[in-house]
Order: C-alpha cells, then structure tokens, then sequence
C-alpha cells in the first residue's frame, strides 16, 4: 500500500511537471505607473515654428525638469504642412502637476526667457492638452535614445461606446503580439482622463525604422489571416471603435526618447 501511494504521488507530479511545460504560466503582468502624463501640442503663431521648437531646445525643457516635470518626448509631425510640437510631460500625481506649472509660470527665469524670445510677438497661437494614465496594455516606459533614429507613430482610437474593455482585451490577448510579428514596436500605452463622464480614449505609441516602413508594416499588419480572424470574431456584435487618428512623428533632437 505504501508503494501504492509513492507511485501515485510520482506519477502525479510527473503529470503536473508536463503539464507545465506545455503551458508555461504567463508571467505577472507589472502595475502600470500611477504618474499623470500629459501630451501638449503646441500650434505656433505664423512664422514662429521654428522659434518655438527653438525655445524648447535652449531653455524650456531645462525649466520643467528644474519644476519636478518629467520630459517624457519632443516630436514634429512627418507631414511638414503641420505646423505643431507634440510632447509629452509626465507628474507624480495630478496635485504635483499643478503645483509645477505654477511655480514654472512664476519662475523669474521662464519670465526672462518668455520676453527675449517674444520681444516680436507672442510665439505660441494656441496649445492642446491631453490628460493620460498608463493602462496595463503598456511596457514600461523608459526615455531611452536608440539608433538610428526612429519614427514614431501617435495612435488614438475612441472606441465605440461601451467597447473600450473589449478593445484593450484585443489588444492585449492579439493585436500587441501581431504588431510585435510584423516589426512594429509597441513603446507606450495610456488610457485618457476625460472631463464629463465621457468614455476614455486609448491613446499608444509605436516605433518604427521609417515612416515608410511602418505605413507598410500595418499593412502586412491587417492582412495577416490572424489578425482577419481575430478582428471578424471581436466584431461579431459591432466595430469596437468610432475613430482612429494617426500621426507619424520625428523625435527633435532634444527629446529623450528617440
């Protein structure tokens, strides 16, 4: 009887060690950052976009690390009619973003580099702000420099309402993997902060070699018969998004991550 119980006991953990090795176990996922982030795109008055890109490089990015801001990255759209400066700033906590704007609008510093630089009149036209979270879609994100230089690709997809927990599920059981198979970079990942009780947006990054090559990527991306599969059976009820915008960006030569 005793042989009789040691052989079951063998033969089970046998089973189970097999078991294992056929079907490892997925890794903890990581807690994504509790930091604010946020993307601000700078629309310059006519003529001042090289100045204002300019002001960034000289003094701007010095005087918000200086205030506890996070420089996360600096980018200028491919398409060279766009005229905007896309960065993204990242705060411990909503409370510490407020409190570095308003001890950056009233540094001495930032006043002086504010009238040099506009003594011809104000630079920016207009700004645009986004309020951001790390989903847990998202690689750690880490300001790293590689080269060569990259392109880099803004994605913002406003999903169909009531679909956003099916289209971060998409991404994260198929789409990340496809992207990751067919050479694209998956960077970041960032669920919205919306005013109103409005639906978050998914906002990411990608990276690629070139514009080129990443326009071609997605597209060996949504012909792949996974990706068709997947995307049929998701959809069986309805699309899960209502919009996606897209915008290819350099990294300037001052922006962190590159």
């Amino acid at each position: 009887m005793h042989n009789l119980f040691l052989s079951l006991v063998l033969s089970s953990l046998l089973m189970t060690s097999a078991f294992a090795e056929r079907h490892p176990a997925r890794p903890a996922a990581a807690k994504p950052s509790t930091k604010l982030y946020e993307i601000r795109i700078y629309y310059p008055t006519p003529g001042k976009y090289a100045e204002i890109v300019d002001r960034f490089r000289q003094y701007t990015t010095k005087i918000f690390a200086k205030h506890g801001m996070e420089n996360i990255g600096y980018w200028t759209p491919t398409d060279t009619s766009r005229k905007e400066l896309i960065y993204i700033l990242a705060y411990p906590s909503r409370e510490a973003r407020e409190a570095s704007w308003q001890a950056f609008g009233s540094d001495p510093e930032w006043k002086g580099v504010v009238a040099k630089t506009e003594a011809n009149g104000k630079l920016v036209d207009h700004v645009d702000q986004i309020f951001m979270m790390e989903s847990e879609l998202s690689p750690a994100v880490k300001t790293v420099a590689k080269q060569p230089e990259r392109t880099f690709e803004l994605r913002t997809y406003t999903p169909a309402r009531g679909k956003l927990t099916n289209l971060l599920t998409r991404f994260r059981d198929h789409t990340q993997k496809l992207f990751t198979n067919h050479g694209m970079t998956n960077v970041a990942y960032w669920i919205t902060t919306e005013a109103d009780g409005k639906q978050p947006k998914l906002i990411y990054i990608l990276a690629h070699p070139s514009e080129a090559e990443g326009k071609q990527h997605f597209d060996d991306f949504r012909k792949d018969p996974e990706w068709v599969k997947v995307k049929a059976e998701s959809e069986k009820n309805g699309p899960l998004t209502d919009k996606v915008e897209s915008v290819y960006m350099k990294p300037t030569d001052y922006s962190p991550l590159r």
